[in-house]
């Protein structure tokens, strides 16, 4: 029960820290690394479902949420999202791949669903991007060796 767990909370961590919520799941991922009890092919594969799927919940919301453009409570002024348009539209799909970075990241999810992004290119580059960050990240903490080993 206790390896289900860790599991659970390596994959809510990673989707909420996908979203625009401020959570991290690097630490949550060395934890479990170092105490040598997961796989870290598992842990890589939960870890970047929970990511994954965090940064498509911000495209599905990027691609809802120009319909409230103008309420007050709406996150962005206009100005805010003309440039975040633009900055899209000059540099493309291929900023996705931006989208395992800290504070900019997970934003550009979302404008890649106010751009309407395809949603098959999208899942494609943002899989690639999040996935190769955890498996650096778990080369970096247990060495190439041990992770190809496991």
């Amino acid at each position: 029960m206790l390896t289900l767990s860790a599991y659970l909370g390596l994959f809510l961590s990673a989707l909420g820290a996908a979203t625009l919520l401020p959570l991290q799941s690097e630490s949550v991922l060395v934890a479990l690394l170092l105490s040598g009890a997961y796989s870290p092919w598992a842990l890589l594969a939960v870890a970047s479902t929970g990511n994954i799927l965090g940064a498509l919940i911000n495209w599905l919301l990027g691609c809802y949420l120009e319909h409230f453009r103008g309420r007050r409570w709406f996150p962005l002024n206009d100005a805010q999202l003309q440039r975040a348009q633009h900055w899209y539209a000059r540099y493309g799909r291929w900023t996705l791949l931006l989208s395992w970075l800290p504070i900019v990241g997970d934003p550009l999810t979302l404008v890649a669903g106010i751009m309407r992004e395809r949603l098959w290119v999208f899942l494609l580059i943002v899989s690639l991007a999040k996935s190769l960050r955890y498996a650096a990240l778990i080369v970096l903490t247990l060495g190439v060796d041990a992770f190809v080993a496991s």
